[in-house]
């Protein structure tokens, strides 16, 4: 009977200490980290989803650039198929994610650029309308990304700071990556007339 009071009284201390240490804290704010990572997989999804009416729209210019039009294809497909699971957003899956959604921007900047040499193009209403879209989209993940970034950093100072590190040491919550600016990003593009 004593070792039974013993090893209730141990556990409402283990208790106490848990939730006194920011166990609750931690699994609000890793709430918040894999909400708001579904809020940018949300815009990124949104822009892949305009993709293939911007290349339909592209594609009815017969003299088109094909390889461009292949490359945009190819970039949406290797972006939608590299996903990272919200409750294992690690640095490492950070970057491969990034790295995918970062040829697709790039693709999709490549076709912009091309686009500008066809007037016809430039002029047709579709066309307008889709880029009006897509620089709204790119825009939307630009400000998820920041928010995602916010409570990613609240979330990791959390779990890093004493008492709390013992507290996710213990029940294994583990540091979440950023999204990190590209590689070359720092420097300024040149731009030649």
């Amino acid at each position: 009977m004593k070792k039974i009071l013993i090893a209730i009284v141990l556990l409402v201390v283990i208790i106490g200490l848990a939730s006194s240490c920011g166990y609750n804290k931690m699994v609000s704010l890793e709430e918040g980290v894999s909400g708001q990572w579904s809020q940018v997989e949300n815009v990124y999804q949104r822009r892949a989803d305009l993709i293939p009416n911007l290349v339909n729209t592209v594609k009815g210019y017969a003299d088109f650039e094909k390889e461009t039009l292949t490359q945009v294809v190819e970039a949406r497909a290797k972006a939608t198929s590299t996903t990272i699971r919200a409750d294992n957003l690690s640095p490492e899956g950070m970057q491969q994610f990034q790295q995918a959604q970062d040829g697709l921007g790039s693709a999709l900047s490549r076709l912009m650029v091309v686009a500008e040499r066809y007037p016809d193009l430039k002029a047709n209403q579709n066309f307008l309308e889709l880029q009006a879209q897509l620089e709204g989209t790119e825009n939307r993940i630009a400000v998820e990304r920041k928010k995602f970034n916010e409570v990613v950093q609240a979330y990791n100072t959390t779990i890093r700071r004493f008492p709390g590190n013992i507290t996710a040491g213990l029940f294994g919550f583990d540091k979440k990556g950023y999204f990190e600016a590209s590689e070359g990003a720092e420097k300024a593009p040149e731009v030649k007339f």
